[in-house]
């Protein structure tokens, strides 16, 4: 019989239980402190119509939609008719949480309070090309406030973003950045450079892929886009002589952006946004990037994005994008929002070592069995310790002890609870300590709060 390949599609995993766990961990502390800042949960589906996505993602973002095939007759017949990848299309797995967020904004607006403040944390799909920490498949974990134009907006998603970090073991100044620039300075530079305005966009996807490419590598992707040479030579010469520091880049670039109106414009509402973050959790995290661009096209106003130093790649971002639902309901909304990249954040997590010995949901004791004779009433143990509210396994099997505890050390179980004839008779239970070796025995009626007093201590979220 052939061998059938059991590996997962490339760019996608499978979540062993460890994987879950952790997971899980890291996603119960970004809803606890999402919800710290009164946000909302919301769920989309996984499939949109392709009309909702395509256009709102630049035009690298538009050829990683995957691309959802129509079906029947409606296939036989676009197939039939000179086909093309979006003619025998008809939906798209989502991109990302920002664009179905709009057109549920644009369905419900009735229903929603005037100021939509919405936490999101469902997987999204890219038909990318995979790479260490790069998936085509992966979480993200949005928080968004719909309704205002207010800087108090981008503080508190930045400061909700921020606490989760921290919140997770990110402490430190160093320990993550957040990179701050506003989509009109990035447009005042082009203005002052020379740049053509109708190549505005195309020279935002070249700057975009900096930290990727380098300086040269922007210079012949500007070169390859038939931007001006002189221009792109005073682009250059901007992007490398800007200071370091955000109070100095705000100053540097108000200087520089003086002749330029939108680049004035865009100044001026980032160090308001900057003064907000400043009393915040964000404030020791914040750095202002003249360059950063973040490709996606829907983006008007400032814009973010999280790095975790000698890291390449980003751990977030968001922005504003006061257009995008509009664009489904012919109404201005303003918006804003940001996100977490869960892989990352976990893949970061694991190899520095940041997670806890032990994870909330795991069991924190293994009844075992004797013999036939005592089976009924180890299940009866176990059931009566789950009604007190332990996590409690239950060994399968009459092994001998030894393999018993082995099965529970390879789970990171601690406490092994032993029901032999003896125990039974005398009218106790025996625990062993599978960390120490301490064995002691315990009044029946006294095993739950025993065990609840030993490992509450130990077990995180509780």
């Amino acid at each position: 019989m052939a061998k059938t390949n059991t590996e997962p599609l490339s760019g996608m995993r499978d979540f062993l239980p460890l994987d879950v766990l952790r997971r899980d961990y890291v996603i119960d502390v970004v809803k606890r402190v999402y919800q710290r800042y009164g946000f909302e949960p919301l769920e989309t589906p996984t499939m949109e119509r392709l009309s909702t996505l395509l256009g709102k993602y630049g035009e690298e973002g538009d050829q990683l939609i995957f691309r959802v095939l129509k079906r029947g007759e409606k296939l036989a017949r676009a197939l039939a008719d000179s086909p093309t990848e979006n003619s025998i299309s008809d939906a798209g797995l989502r991109y990302d949480l920002t664009v179905p967020l709009a057109r549920v904004v644009a369905e419900y607006r009735s229903k929603l309070p005037r100021y939509f403040k919405r936490y999101q944390i469902q997987p999204v799909y890219r038909a990318d090309r995979p790479a260490k920490g790069r998936y085509r498949e992966f979480y993200q974990c949005d928080v968004d406030i719909v309704g205002t134009t207010s800087p108090t907006a981008e503080a508190e998603v930045l400061a909700a973003g921020a606490e989760v970090l921290q919140e997770l073991g990110f402490r430190g100044a160093e320990s993550f950045h957040i990179r701050l620039n506003h989509r009109m300075i990035l447009r005042g530079l082009m203005e002052i450079a020379g740049v053509p305005p109708a190549l505005e966009s195309s020279a935002l996807v070249a700057i975009d892929k900096l930290d990727k490419i380098g300086m040269e590598g922007v210079r012949e992707e500007l070169d390859e886009r038939s931007v001006p040479a002189q221009a792109a030579q005073k682009l250059l010469e901007t992007m490398a002589s800007a200071p370091a520091g955000v109070d100095e880049v705000l100053d540097w670039l108000q200087t520089l952006l003086q002749p330029s109106d939108v680049g004035s414009r865009g100044v001026s509402e980032l160090k308001a946004v900057v003064a907000l973050c400043k009393v915040g959790p964000a404030a020791e995290h914040l750095r202002v990037d003249p360059y950063l661009a973040r490709g996606l096209s829907y983006y008007t106003g400032p814009i973010f994005e999280i790095e975790f130093p000698g890291l390449s790649g980003s751990g977030g971002g968001g922005g504003r994008y006061d257009d995008l639902i509009g664009m489904f309901c012919g109404q201005s909304i303003p918006a804003c929002g940001f996100s977490l990249g869960l892989e990352r954040i976990i893949l970061i997590m694991e190899e520095r070592g940041m997670f806890p010995a032990r994870l909330s949901t795991q069991p924190q004791a293994l009844v075992t069995l004797f013999d036939e004779s005592t089976v009924a009433a180890s299940l009866a143990l176990a059931h009566r310790l789950r009604k007190a509210g332990l996590r409690v396994d239950l060994y399968p099997e009459n092994d001998r002890y030894g393999k018993q505890f082995k099965y529970a050390e390879e789970r990171g179980i601690r406490y092994a609870v032993l029901l032999s004839p003896r125990e039974l008779e005398a009218g106790v239970v025996a625990i062993k300590d599978l960390i120490s070796g301490e064995q002691v025995e315990i009044p029946e009626a006294e095993t739950a709060e025993w065990l609840r007093t030993r490992v509450e201590s130990s077990d995180p979220r509780r």
